[in-house]
């Protein structure tokens, strides 16, 4: 059986928490995301476009369904999970990266560097994920 490694796992819980808060946060106050996402930096959600409590509400819950993949694939601990896993992360995170890189010319700087940056992770954690090889573990010896 080929399994993962410590280090995929550990990126698959970090960015499923991530995905976990930016999947609740919208389903329990979509206003407040709204308004307030990031949290340190306030309107990046704002800042593009008319508020849209469906969409926001639908967002929310891509996120936190994504989250439970990612959180169920480093508890599974096989590699084609966590493969599997970071492919969906990777269909997701490539587009959203694809179009903040040609919408942010109305923010600050500071903010398109940070909005560039968090979303560039997006695709860099879910490549990471699909090539960090697997370790093969063999079954115990039965005597």
């Amino acid at each position: 059986m080929v399994m993962q490694r410590t280090i995929t796992r550990v990126l698959l819980v970090v960015f499923g928490l991530v995905e976990a808060v930016v999947g609740i946060w919208p389903l329990l106050s979509p206003t407040g995301f709204y308004q307030d996402f990031p949290g340190f930096r306030t309107g990046w959600v704002a800042m593009d476009g008319a508020f849209n409590e469906h969409l926001l509400r639908d967002f929310g819950g891509l996120n936190l369904a994504l989250a439970a993949l990612l959180i169920g694939a480093a508890v599974i601990a096989t590699t084609a999970v966590a493969r599997l896993a970071g492919v969906a992360a990777l269909l997701f995170g490539l587009p959203h990266f694809l179009y903040h890189l040609g919408h942010v010319a109305h923010f600050v700087r500071l903010d398109q560097v940070l909005i560039i940056a968090t979303t560039g992770l997006g695709v860099v954690v879910p490549l990471v994920v699909l090539l960090v090889p697997g370790r093969r573990v063999s079954p115990p010896a039965t005597p």
